[in-house]
């Protein structure tokens, strides 16, 4: 059962969010919160495991994940959602630690895909930025924006794609088309945790830290390519 708090100042986007998700078998909508402050607190005091949390509302909801983020005992993944399209809520939202970014405008096949694909540890976003953000990223002319411990931009050549082994570049191939660790087990024929395995080995040769930037490592080195016709991309 997957565990979900909504929090946003708006009653009427909370209650929308909950007639998308209340139906969906494997899912409890377990508590609701109007603020930032409210938000940490419901989390401490109902532990959901993914949070659908709105960026402007009062107590800012990036501030609230950063102060998530802080609690270590806390097992939870935020999904922040947003009226709209701006590149820096994407880099602030990641920088505080959400694992995903979506516009409120989005169908409810999509939402409910992108809370499953956060609860499993990927990061979702939406496909209106994705493009934009990954571009940004990789951007040789400008310094590109990253969280704090995002590494620095190598020269060409230093992130060889040949330090990994074939079975991880598969892995990372994947993981930039949007597919969880469960999705690539299927597909490779793979237990899941082999599929951890050559995640976390990858991450670890190529000195990152989590798989949003080993997306964009595997599209700086041509492992992966911008593809705008997903409806929602899960890193």
């Amino acid at each position: 059962m997957v565990r979900v708090l909504v929090a946003d100042d708006q009653a009427v986007v909370r209650k929308g969010i909950r007639v998308v998700l209340d139906p969906v078998s494997d899912f409890e909508v377990v508590g609701e919160a109007e603020d930032g402050d409210h938000a940490v607190r419901q989390v401490i005091a109902l532990r959901p495991d993914v949070v659908l949390m709105d960026i402007q509302m009062p107590g800012s909801g990036i501030a609230a994940t950063r102060r998530l983020a802080e609690h270590s005992e806390l097992d939870v993944r935020v999904l922040m959602l947003t009226t709209f399209d701006v590149e820096e809520y994407v880099f602030d939202s990641l920088r505080a630690g959400a694992s995903g970014f979506l516009l409120k405008d989005v169908e409810p096949e999509n939402l409910i895909y992108a809370v499953r694909s956060v609860y499993a540890g990927g990061t979702v976003l939406d496909p209106a930025v994705t493009g934009r953000v990954v571009d940004r990223l990789l951007r040789r002319d400008t310094a590109p924006v990253r969280a704090e411990s995002w590494p620095d931009r190598a020269e060409p050549g230093h992130f060889d794609v040949i330090e990994l082994t074939p079975r991880e570049r598969e892995v990372v191939r994947l993981i930039a088309r949007g597919r969880s660790n469960a999705e690539i087990a299927s597909i490779l024929q793979l237990s899941r945790t082999t599929v951890k395995t050559h995640v976390a080995s990858a991450l670890s040769k190529w000195n990152l830290r989590d798989r949003v930037q080993l997306v964009v490592r595997a599209f700086e080195t041509g492992l992966a390519q911008i593809n705008g016709n997903e409806n929602c991309r899960a890193l």
